[in-house]
């Protein structure tokens, strides 16, 4: 019988699922390259790709919950720290967090076809790391974009987890915080290792809940190394607390 549900489950993604989601990937990152350059990129950079995620979501059987809502407000600016553990984490954030945000990515990653050009345009924070002047670019970016409400989402893990447990955070997305003075709001996702795990392309259904911590408020110190520090550690605790034993 198990075996009968996932021969059902495999012909459904790969018959109908997957190409009907590539189709959409494909005229989501149209509809939002053509709403950037029109000049709409704060609704068209966000909305279009929010809508996107759900569907990413809905069609794999995959439901997400989120908890802490209350904790956020939709006109203010943070940076959002979350755990990494799957590629489904970028589809429950972009479809559930409810709040208009860039994410932090590598610059290469504007080579990937229609999606690339399309983060692009939508002014996501591309990193530089070239060169030292290209990172004061990437931060003079990053600081013209990240206001009025516009947030940003990293994973400080670098990369999604290998097997389910919560890596060591790098420094990046709170040196970005403490250069801005903007709240670091900390994100706990559980479930989306079980979805989708770094090492197979195999999607399962799956529930996923986000937690929405309270914002970390500290005085902004720039190039202070213990504020960096103690917001980096406060951050991972507050993520593992939430973690079932299993994934800590």
């Amino acid at each position: 019988c198990i075996e009968s549900m996932n021969v059902l489950l495999l012909t459904y993604q790969s018959c109908f699922a997957l190409p009907f989601l590539v189709v959409l990937t494909i005229v989501t990152a149209i509809i939002t390259m053509t709403l950037c350059v029109l000049g709409f990129s704060r609704w068209g950079g966000y909305y279009p790709p929010h809508i996107w995620a759900k569907f990413w979501c809905w069609l794999m059987f995959v439901s997400v919950e989120v908890k802490g809502r209350e904790n956020i407000d939709a006109r203010s600016s943070y940076v959002f720290v979350a755990n990494h553990q799957g590629a489904y984490d970028i589809f429950s954030i972009y479809g559930f967090l409810n709040h208009n945000f860039k994410w932090m990515m590598k610059k290469s990653l504007e080579k990937i076809p229609f999606a690339g050009q399309a983060c692009k345009l939508s002014r996501h924070i591309m990193v530089d790391r070239s060169s030292a002047s290209a990172i004061r670019e990437t931060m003079d970016n990053a600081k013209k974009i990240l206001k009025d409400g516009i947030s940003l989402v990293v994973f400080p893990e670098g990369s999604r987890t290998p097997d389910g447990r919560i890596k060591k955070f790098k420094r990046g997305a709170f040196s970005l915080a403490t250069e801005f003075g903007l709240p670091i709001v900390p994100i706990t996702i559980d479930g989306s290792y079980d979805v989708m795990t770094k090492s197979s392309l195999r999607i399962m259904p799956g529930h996923i809940k986000i937690t929405i911590h309270k914002p970390i408020h500290f005085e902004p110190v720039k190039g202070d190394k213990g504020v960096i520090e103690r917001l980096m550690n406060d951050s991972f605790e507050i993520i593992k607390d939430s973690l079932p034993d299993n994934n800590k």
